[in-house]
């Protein structure tokens, strides 16, 4: 389990100006193996809420556990997918998955081994040696993925992994995740812009409020599992969106103009 405890982070800023304010006072409980989406404006304080969550942010005030043990940096318990695919240019698609094993002092042939499983997994079968360069971006962060599931989890951070990617990519890499935490059933927190992504793929949708950022409401997605994209026709699904758009529009038509 996951509890974000009345968590508070501001970054300076510039010119004289007032610190920003990121997290206003956040507080979220996210269960054993369930699939949580973050949603709210843009700049309103969802990656360094993740970021907290994984131990890369320090917070100004409050704090996050997991499984009741204070958060006091990265652990082997969670792994993170960025955006921007983080991979490491000089080292091929095997060694970019094996990464995190190697952190982990396994074995060069359990590395290897576990690193092909999950080329294998994520449909890469035949790039072992290509480097980042040489692939598309949608093969690229298939890397990213099989890196983070590589080193098997309790967690999985992943902060708008799909949005660099186009539509089509998208919604393969969507499909490819629903079936892989529907067999793993890993806990997964998920940032997102995209109210069709977060119903989609979440069994809640955690909706913050613009900075300084608090939690407005949670909304259960009471859709079955195992879903796909054909679940999008659900006129549950198509209520749960509007709802969703509804609530950010409200938010930004109220936020002060610049």
């Amino acid at each position: 389990m996951i509890e974000v405890r009345g968590a508070r982070k501001s970054y300076p800023a510039y010119d004289g100006r007032p610190p920003v304010v990121a997290l206003g006072g956040v507080d979220l409980t996210i269960r054993s193996q369930e699939f949580v989406c973050i949603l709210g404006p843009s700049g309103c304080g969802k990656t360094t809420l993740l970021k907290s969550i994984m131990g890369l942010v320090r917070l100004d005030d409050g704090e996050v556990c997991i499984d009741g043990e204070p958060v006091k940096g990265p652990g082997f318990d969670r792994a993170m997918v960025f955006q921007n695919f983080a991979l490491l240019p000089w080292a091929d698609v095997t060694a970019n998955v094996a990464f995190g094993l190697d952190l982990r002092g396994k074995s060069k042939q359990e590395r290897e081994r576990t690193a092909h499983e999950w080329i294998r997994a994520v449909g890469l079968t035949g790039f072992e040696r290509h480097y980042p360069r040489q692939l598309s971006g949608g093969m690229q962060q298939r890397v990213g993925l099989a890196r983070a599931l590589a080193v098997d989890p309790k967690i999985l951070l992943m902060d708008e992994p799909f949005g660099a990617v186009d539509a089509q990519t998208r919604r393969l890499l969507q499909e490819d995740l629903l079936a892989r935490i529907d067999l793993s059933r890993k806990t997964v927190v998920f940032v997102t812009h995209s109210m069709e992504e977060a119903v989609l793929l979440g069994d809640r949708v955690v909706l913050m409020t613009p900075r300084p950022s608090r939690i407005q409401e949670v909304i259960t997605v009471d859709l079955a599992r195992p879903r796909d994209a054909n679940v999008e026709k659900d006129p549950r699904f198509v209520e749960l969106k509007e709802y969703l758009w509804q609530q950010l529009r409200a938010m930004q038509a109220s936020e002060p103009r610049q």
